[in-house]
C-alpha cells in the first residue's frame, strides 16, 4: 500500500503522542533487514530500540515460539504455572552479576520491570526514597517518568509526578561532570531532600541509554556500592537496553566488581517478543508477600520461549565476542571521522557494540540520519539535546552488511 494512503490513515486513527521517526512502513524483515510496503531495502541499526540483537525472526527464535503455540499461549503464570518460567528463571539467576544466591521474576515490559524493582527495593529495606540521575531513561510509566532524569518529552504536560524520587548527577567527562561531582550530588540530596536512612534504592543505568549512551566509570560504581552499604540502601542497575551480549557481556555489570542488589531487564531479552524481569539477592527478592508481584502477562510462555532461545543463541553463535569484533570495527571508523571532521565530532563512547558519537547540534545528527535512512541505513539519535547517534544493529548482522552499513555511514558524514 502506498506510504502517503497510510500515513493519512495513522494521522487520523493514532494520536500524535505516538512520535513515528519513519514515513515509510515496514513489510517484512529478516536479520538486519528491513523491506518496506514499497519494495525499499533497508539495514537496520536501530533494532527496534535495542530489541533485537538477535536480530529480526531468528530462526531458532521462531522455531522456539512455533513449538510453544502448539501447547498453550496464556495460563498467567499466577493461576497455573509453566517448567519454561522456572528453567528461564534458573537460567537467568546462573549467569546475572549478583552477590550469593540469586532470584528472578518476568514481567511484560522495561518499565514494568523497573516498577517492579521499586516495589522490591521498598518492600526490602521499608524506605520509601529513590535516587535516580539526571539523562536517565526508566519508562513512560508515571513512577519510571519520575524516575526518568529528562522533562521532554517524557514528563512534559502530565502534571506532577509521584513523589519520593530525586535526581543525582551523573558523571560525564565531556561535559565536565566529575565523579567527585556525582558523589557530592548524592550528599547534596541527603543533606537538602531525604535523609539517607528513607532512601530504599540508588538506581543507575550502566550504560545510559537515551540519555546519550554515556558509561559509568568504575570508581563511580565502587563509590555508589560504598554509599549504600554503609547507609543500608539497594542499589539497582537498569540493564533494559545494555543487557543480553550489546556491550560484550551478558549483563554490563559484567564489566565491574561491583554487583548491583537487583537487576532489570526487558528488550532483547525476548528477541523481538515482549519480556521483562527482575533478578537480585534472594532475601531481597523475598520481601514482597505472595500476590505482591505478578501480571496477567508476566512471564508469558511464548515469550519465555523466545528467551530461552536467545540465551541459547547468545552463547552457540558467540554474540558477545561478536559484539567486541563489530564493535572495533565502527569505533575505528568513527575516531577516523573525528580526525576528518573535527568542528563535527565531539565524542565517542563505547562498550561493546553499544556505541554512540556526539556531534555539535541536534540538527547535525538529523541531517546525517537522514541522509543514511534515503540511502538505505537505518539509525536512531538520543542524548539530552538530541545530537547524539546510537548504534544498535543486530550482533548476528552479516560482516559484509555491516561494512556497507559503515560506508553509508560514512558518505552521511561526508554529506554535510
Amino acid at each position: 500500500m502506498e506510504k502517503n494512503t497510510l500515513n493519512t490513515r495513522k494521522q487520523k486513527a493514532t494520536p500524535r503522542g505516538v512520535g513515528v521517526m519513519c514515513n515509510w512502513y515496514a513489510e517484512k524483515a529478516e536479520n538486519a533487514t528491513i523491506w518496506d510496503t514499497e519494495g525499499r531495502v533497508f539495514t537496520d541499526f536501530a533494532g527496534g530500540i535495542a530489541v533485537l540483537n538477535t536480530g529480526h525472526r531468528h530462526p531458532k527464535i521462531i522455531k522456539a515460539v512455533t513449538q510453544q503455540l502448539e501447547h498453550f499461549t496464556h495460563t498467567a503464570y499466577q493461576v497455573t504455572p509453566y517448567e519454561s518460567y522456572i528453567s528461564l528463571a534458573e537460567r537467568i539467576n546462573d549467569i546475572a552479576p549478583i552477590e550469593g544466591e540469586a532470584k528472578t521474576v518476568f514481567f511484560t515490559t522495561g518499565a514494568e520491570a523497573v516498577e517492579n524493582a521499586v516495589k522490591i527495593a521498598r518492600s526490602y529495606t521499608g524506605r520509601h526514597g529513590i535516587i535516580t540521575f539526571g539523562n536517565a531513561f526508566h519508562g513512560r510509566s508515571f513512577m519510571t517518568m519520575a524516575m526518568t532524569g529528562k522533562t521532554a518529552p517524557y514528563k512534559r504536560d502530565f502534571g506532577v509526578m509521584p513523589a519520593g524520587v530525586f535526581h543525582a548527577r551523573y558523571p560525564v567527562a565531556c561535559n565536565g561532570v566529575t565523579v567527585d561531582d556525582a558523589i557530592e550530588s548524592i550528599h547534596n540530596i541527603f543533606s537538602e531532600d531525604i535523609s539517607a536512612h528513607d532512601v530504599a534504592a540508588i538506581v543507575l543505568e550502566p550504560v545510559q541509554g537515551e540519555g546519550g549512551f554515556h558509561i559509568a566509570p568504575p570508581e563511580f560504581l565502587v563509590q555508589l556500592r560504598k554509599i549504600c552499604d554503609e547507609q543500608g540502601i539497594l542499589l539497582i542497575a537498569d540493564e533494559v537496553q545494555s543487557g543480553f551480549a550489546r556491550t560484550g557481556q551478558i549483563f554490563a555489570m559484567q564489566y565491574h566488581q561491583v554487583k548491583a542488589d537487583l537487576i532489570t531487564m526487558a528488550k532483547s531479552l525476548g528477541g523481538g517478543f515482549p519480556i521483562s524481569g527482575v533478578v537480585g539477592h534472594a532475601e531481597v527478592m523475598d520481601a514482597p508477600q505472595a500476590g505482591g508481584l505478578g501480571g496477567t502477562y508476566a512471564g508469558s510462555p511464548v515469550a519465555v520461549a523466545a528467551a530461552h532461545a536467545v540465551l541459547d543463541i547468545i552463547q552457540e553463535e558467540n554474540l558477545c565476542e561478536r559484539a567486541h569484533t563489530l564493535g572495533k570495527s565502527l569505533v575505528s571508523l568513527l575516531e577516523q571521522l573525528k580526525e576528518s571532521y573535527p568542528s563535527v565530532i565531539q565524542d565517542v563512547r563505547a562498550l561493546g557494540s553499544m556505541i554512540a558519537v556526539e556531534v555539535t547540534t541536534a540538527d547535525i545528527a538529523k541531517a546525517i540520519q537522514n541522509h543514511a535512512m534515503e540511502n538505505g541505513l537505518l539509525l536512531l539519535t538520543c542524548g539530552k539535546y538530541g545530537n547524539v547517534i546510537r548504534f544498535l544493529y543486530p550482533l548476528t548482522i552479516p560482516t559484509e552488511q555491516f561494512n556497507a552499513g559503515l560506508q553509508i555511514l560514512e558518505q552521511s558524514f561526508a554529506s554535510l
